[in-house]
């Protein structure tokens, strides 16, 4: 995919290295010490952040650091291969940020999963360039989790990306385009967690004012074939962006491919409905998409 860079441009981008760990506080982790400016210890898991990338603009050189914000379990160890997902925010490539997943990251903490939650580029409203700099970021900010699998304690080859609406659209691009590999590691993804995501992108379809008649490069329903992971998605029979026909054509068109994917509607329900509401348990409709999750997990071996 030919990616615009007018207005940035990469200066750092570490992926399967070690650079960078001496901003780290997980790098401490041996010692058993954390930076409090970006570590806060929780009784069953710990969150911490790291910078995945540092962008400038050419015009006015103004630099830019993406994050990566990622929940382990209490008991983690550098020295772990446990599973992983990595969690991209919704919000129309124009808005939203990274905690919308804080609540399923702590979640699948407890069951011995390490979660990151991604920030990247988000597009100008004003205009209708394609997402490309998402799709950039998204990539890139995979695969540096991937290549750096062994400071994360986690297995390069059980890592899911997982997504809502946009986010959504970004983990099932990952899973569903050709693989772009750099310096060897993968974007591609083992499994998706799919939350009402924008994934059909084609003629009718989310984002086409977008895309437009190069759908083809950004719509990850149509471009589904036997290398893809399998999926779980969740969405509302009155999502106004994505009608049921989409999700049953998607889980259809999978299945035909080989390819294992689950599709859990929720009656009456809108866009959205699956964030996690401030109540206990983060709701009804919450929890029960993260039993289903946990279910789909449990299918496949990554948690018990």
């Amino acid at each position: 995919m030919t990616h615009r860079r007018s207005l940035a441009c990469v200066l750092a981008l570490t992926i399967g290295t070690a650079a960078g760990l001496a901003t780290n506080a997980f790098a401490q982790e041996t010692s058993g010490t954390t930076t409090a400016a970006t570590a806060e210890a929780m009784p069953d898991h710990v969150v911490e952040q790291f910078v995945y990338k540092t962008i400038v603009d050419e015009i006015s050189g103004k630099q830019t650091e993406l994050f990566i914000d990622w929940t382990r379990p209490a008991d983690w160890k550098a020295s772990d291969s446990r599973p992983a997902a990595v969690f991209f925010h919704g919000g129309g490539w124009v808005g939203g940020k990274p905690g919308q997943f804080e609540k399923h990251s702590e979640e699948l903490a407890a069951r011995g999963m390490v979660c990151f939650r991604v920030k990247y580029r988000l597009l100008d409203k004003k205009n209708k360039l394609p997402p490309d700099t998402c799709v950039e970021d998204a990539s890139d900010a995979f695969r540096t989790v991937r290549g750096r699998a062994k400071e994360f304690g986690i297995d390069p080859n059980r890592i899911a990306a997982g997504g809502g609406s946009a986010g959504g659209h970004l983990a099932a691009f990952l899973g569903m385009m050709d693989d772009e590999t750099v310096n060897g590691v993968s974007r591609k993804p083992n499994a998706l967690l799919l939350f009402n995501p924008v994934y059909n992108n084609g003629p009718g379809g989310w984002g086409t004012a977008r895309v437009g008649d190069q759908f083809q490069k950004y719509s990850p329903a149509h471009n589904i074939t036997a290398d893809d992971p399998p999926s779980i998605v969740f969405l509302g029979t009155k999502d106004r962006l994505i009608p049921v026909s989409t999700g049953e054509a998607f889980r259809d068109e999978c299945k035909e491919a080989g390819l294992a994917s689950e599709l859990h509607l929720y009656e009456g329900q809108p866009h959205g409905f699956f964030n996690a509401k401030k109540e206990a348990g983060g709701g009804k409709i919450y929890r029960d998409t993260m039993e289903k999750t946990f279910a789909f997990l449990e299918s496949r071996g990554w948690i018990e």
